[in-house]
């Protein structure tokens, strides 16, 4: 029984240490307990009969053999129920040293694979940082099975991570090399369409409301910083390059990308304004009337799920709002600008209302 008991024991411990949740400790409490209380039972009948061969020993050594036959088919019966993570934790437990080991093992091979011409580089340095920080966290929890696996996988993960930061490090020279011809070219383009937000500007003072375009009224300046900005990173970019950083010089590209998309966008909304409104113009009515469309929709809804009274008035309100929008559209240069952003928001909230229509039921 004592065998048993221990290869069951140990068992329950390395169960314990990989998985708790397993909670095989406090299934195990009783049959363990009868082992000992056999155990017992037989050292006592031992230690008071020995030798001796009267009825009363006989009874003693008979019932302390019968407890340790029960307690060992206790120990056999939560072996067999018990079996597959017994051995599994068992397995897993004895190989967490062997584990740790060729994790610390791998690491250090990563580490060997770093060419001292790149090692400046802050993708290696990000890398080498990491890993030295999940080595610390393995070999100062290797005594715990549970935490050194997790922490021999982040060692793994993290060798592996700076392997890759390895590879790619021979190749960021010519991408950086790429990047900068690609913005440089990417400027002069930009420069070249921001030109025309000043007459695009002009059309809108021109042709329409001073209103639908006041929030326009910053872009051209606003678009020639952040143009002034990439230039401004590219040259830095191109220094760290020539120091032999061209990683830095990729992280000022993104920058400068980045300002290039912004000035895109101050240009395009100026432009996209002109067209928008000239369409709003020579044809009033076209958004209006797919926001009363929806409106009829809403309507519609409203009464084939029987949500009138709960619904009719707010959508009635609309109509009255679309209503009071193209009533505003008035004198020599109507807002249309405001009348489709009150366009805009009517539709939005009808939209809403559906959304709430459909899913009440």
């Amino acid at each position: 029984m004592d065998k048993r008991q221990s290869i069951a024991s140990a068992g329950v411990e390395a169960s314990t240490a990989l998985r708790p949740q397993d909670r095989l400790a406090s299934r195990w409490a009783d049959t363990e307990k009868q082992c000992f209380d056999a155990g017992a039972a037989y050292l006592a009948a031992v230690d008071q009969f020995d030798g001796i061969t009267t009825p009363a020993a006989r009874s003693a050594f008979d019932r302390a053999t019968a407890l340790l036959h029960d307690a060992s088919s206790a120990v056999d019966r939560f072996y067999e129920a018990h079996r597959d993570t017994l051995e599994q934790s068992s397995a897993q437990f004895a190989a967490t040293p062997r584990l740790v080991q060729d994790a610390l093992a791998e690491a250090d091979a990563a580490r060997s694979t770093v060419d001292e011409q790149f090692a400046g580089y802050p993708s290696l340095r990000q890398a080498w940082r990491e890993l030295d920080s999940a080595t610390t966290q393995l070999q100062a929890d290797q005594r715990d099975p549970l935490r050194a696996r997790e922490h021999a996988a982040l060692v793994r993960d993290r060798a592996a991570a700076l392997r890759a930061a390895v590879n790619s490090a021979p190749g960021r020279l010519q991408e950086a090399r790429t990047a900068l011809a690609s913005v440089r070219t990417r400027i002069e383009a930009v420069r070249t369409r921001s030109e025309g937000i000043a007459p695009a500007f002009s059309s809108l003072l021109r042709e329409f409301n001073a209103k639908s375009s006041a929030d326009l009224s910053r872009n051209e300046r606003s678009s020639a910083r952040h143009i002034e900005q990439a230039d401004e990173d590219l040259s830095a970019a191109r220094s760290a390059l020539d120091a032999g950083n061209p990683e830095h010089a990729l992280d000022l590209v993104t920058q400068a990308r980045q300002h290039l998309s912004d000035a895109e966008q101050l240009v395009d909304a100026v432009t996209d304004r002109v067209r928008l409104l000239r369409a709003v113009k020579a044809d009033p009515k076209q958004t209006e009337n797919k926001v009363r469309f929806k409106l009829r929709d809403a309507q519609q809804l409203a009464v084939n799920r029987g949500l009138v009274a709960e619904w009719g008035s707010v959508l009635d309100a609309q109509l009255a709002r679309i209503d009071r929008a193209s009533t505003a559209l008035s004198g020599t240069h109507p807002d249309y600008w405001s009348y489709l952003q009150d366009l805009d928001t009517i539709s939005d909230f009808i939209a809403g209302v559906i959304d709430r229509m459909r899913t009440s039921h």
